[in-house]
């Protein structure tokens, strides 16, 4: 019996909300492409790329002399002397441990540059979700993740796009 009007209290809760879920403004927003599309983030990918090319030529050049020393062993290494063979086999690991080295320091950079750029970025990305949502009335905003699909006037982002490129 108890378990029957549990139900029945419950079907009553869940009937009276339905009215004041149908009178809220949902929005729904994805914050990585706001993050990413924004003028800041493309200036910043700019001139990373830039940063770092001359990082990222000498990596492509390591790789490439490697592959060289890799493709003449396998292709001279039974015309070679047991010496030769030692010598580039050296080479070889020299080369790949050198790759290792510059790839991971070249990838603790970019993170760092990465955060450094999130850490100036996000109070102002923040800020304007915060002005799109006041403007907006909105009641709930949702990640556009979580959503399957959604009609263009519920997504918010490229407003706070708009909004974020507007701050200076």
């Amino acid at each position: 019996m108890q378990k029957y009007i549990a139900v029945a209290i419950l079907s009553v809760l869940a009937m009276a909300s339905f009215p004041a879920a149908a009178q809220m403004k949902i929005a729904v927003l994805d914050y990585q492409m706001a993050l990413l599309e924004s003028d800041a983030a493309k200036r910043y990918a700019t001139d990373t790329e830039k940063k770092f090319a001359a990082q990222l030529q000498r990596l492509r050049n390591l790789e490439t002399e490697a592959k060289r020393l890799q493709e003449r062993m396998e292709r001279d290494g039974s015309k070679l002397t047991q010496t030769e063979l030692e010598k580039l086999e050296l080479e070889f690991r020299q080369k790949a441990r050198e790759f290792q080295v510059q790839s991971r320091e070249l990838n603790e950079a970019k993170a760092g540059a990465d955060r450094e750029m999130l850490e100036t970025l996000k109070p102002k990305l923040d800020q304007s979700v915060e002005a799109v949502l006041k403007a907006g009335d909105y009641d709930m905003v949702i990640d556009r993740a979580a959503v399957v699909e959604v009609k263009p006037q519920f997504d918010i982002t490229r407003q706070v796009i708009e909004r974020l490129n507007s701050l200076r």
